[in-house]
């Protein structure tokens, strides 16, 4: 079985946003994790419009072309790790669009989060979980929640997140896990599709 790919999807597209600073720090951690592969995948590069497609993708494909070029992105990989920026308890509303934004290819694959924010993105992760849960994913339990000391640190004090030990340890947790289930989910996606095959 090849590796499977992971998806680090940047959830954030303002032009100050601080999510490229864990983007850069999850994509170093994660390197040396060598039985998968990452993959960095920035919502800028996927413009769409607020979902205003006549049925959802779980009905009908997708008429916009922005739109199916990401759907087509989010089928070639086998797992992700989502930074989520915590807007008003919730995360932001670019993320939930692109989630909205395909159905079929989110299905059975396993998705964690990197939040910041007051409570480390906390709010905003939980109600990821529940949309994941919805998209039928699975959304693993380890997360990494980069808490406002830590935030304000990188900002104001010139750090680094990688100086601090318990999210590195947090993110080496998560990452842990995520691999288990994206090694076991592509195991069964694959095991139904040679089913299908030879039905």
């Amino acid at each position: 079985m090849s590796k499977p790919r992971i998806g680090i999807i940047v959830g954030s597209v303002r032009p100050n946003r601080f999510a490229d600073k864990p983007v850069e720090w999850i994509s170093g951690i994660a390197r040396e994790h060598t039985g998968l592969d990452f993959e960095v995948v920035d919502l800028r590069d996927y413009p769409m419009p607020f979902f205003d497609e006549p049925a959802s993708p779980a009905w009908a494909p997708s008429q916009n072309e922005v739109a199916q070029r990401w759907q087509k992105k989010i089928a070639e990989l086998d797992g992700f790790i989502v930074t989520a920026a915590e807007y008003n308890h919730a995360p932001t509303g670019v993320l939930k669009n692109a989630l909205d934004y395909a159905y079929n290819e989110w299905k059975n694959k396993p998705i964690a989060f990197v939040g910041y924010g007051g409570v480390g993105g906390a709010r905003a992760v939980e109600q990821l979980r529940m949309i994941a849960v919805e998209l039928q994913m699975a959304p693993i339990r380890h997360a990494v929640h980069v808490l406002l000391p830590d935030f304000m640190a990188v900002l104001q004090q010139g750090k680094s997140l990688g100086e601090f030990d318990h999210l590195n340890q947090a993110a080496n947790q998560m990452i842990d896990q995520l691999s288990w289930w994206a090694h076991a989910l592509k195991t069964a996606r694959d095991a139904d599709v040679q089913a299908a095959q030879a039905a």
